[in-house]
């Protein structure tokens, strides 16, 4: 004897798991009107879903940033979709909100360790297929970063398009509006490393045979070749290390001498940045 399904039987399911009125009515009609089974069935539907857009480009979304309430950890965490349209989503930022909480709260290692966590009683991993069934785009956390500082400063630039996280040596007056123009710099300057030694060993290589070409192609002697490289290097790292980078606010002076000038010693000790689909 087939059950009766009644249309607030049916608006209960959808309130409890997003899904769609008909996929809630085939749910309950599947599961016999058993709430749990048809819950079952639509994880299920959602585990289908997933696994038949593995292969969909997921470059939209949302790049959350924040910091524990003493300000002394920081997360920046990608939460990826398909469409412009559902990142804009006030339910998927939420979602992707309630994520970058329990990073905040429970400090997972790295991305495998934050998808493990449990999140109202399933694990995050668990809650991204589900996401997937309701939404019917490809969901996924592509990136997780973290840092601790005596004080961590978060940043997010252009409606959730990019997060920044900028840890500071000290706890001093006007330190978070110093951090937040810190943030902004990195944002908009993409430095690639903290300091000069903080470069890896590939790039400098890259940097010095890139130089040493252009100036062999100028025609310049090759006992000038070295030093010549040298000074272009020191240019690299001006351009492309965030403490030597100049100020974008204030070009006289660059980022080491600004920090300094806010209180004397204060310097950058790490800095995160995660730019969507990048």
């Amino acid at each position: 004897m087939s059950v009766q399904i009644s249309a607030s039987d049916v608006n209960k399911l959808r309130q409890q798991t997003g899904a769609g009125m008909m996929d809630c009515k085939k749910a309950l009609v599947e599961a016999n009107g058993d709430f749990e089974a048809a819950i079952d069935y639509l994880r299920k539907k959602g585990a289908k879903v997933a696994a038949s857009r593995q292969d969909r480009e997921s470059n939209e979304g949302v790049v959350i940033s924040k910091t524990t309430a003493d300000g002394k950890r920081g997360i920046v965490v990608e939460v990826n979709c398909e469409t412009d349209f559902v990142a804009k989503n006030a339910d998927f930022i939420a979602f992707a909100n309630s994520i970058a909480d329990k990073a905040i709260e429970s400090n997972p290692a790295d991305l495998e360790a934050l998808l493990a966590l449990e999140l109202d009683g399933n694990k995050i991993a668990d809650l991204i297929i589900d996401q997937t069934g309701k939404i019917g785009e490809k969901i996924g956390v592509s990136k997780f970063e973290t840092i601790e500082a005596e004080q961590v400063v978060p940043y997010i630039h252009g409606n959730y398009r990019l997060g920044v996280l900028v840890g500071l040596s000290a706890v001093v007056n006007g330190g978070e509006e110093a951090g937040k123009d810190v943030a902004m710099q990195i944002a908009a300057m993409n430095p690639v490393a903290l300091d000069k030694g903080d470069v890896d060993s590939k790039t400098i290589e890259r940097e010095l045979e890139i130089a040493k070409e252009q100036i062999r192609a100028e025609g310049k002697p090759e006992e000038m070749v070295e030093k010549i490289a040298a000074g272009k290097l020191n240019k690299f790292y001006k351009e492309n290390t965030l403490l030597n980078q100049e100020f974008v606010k204030d070009s006289s002076k660059d980022i080491k001498a600004f920090l300094n000038g806010v209180s004397n010693g204060l310097t950058v000790t790490a800095f995160k940045r995660v730019a969507l689909g990048a």
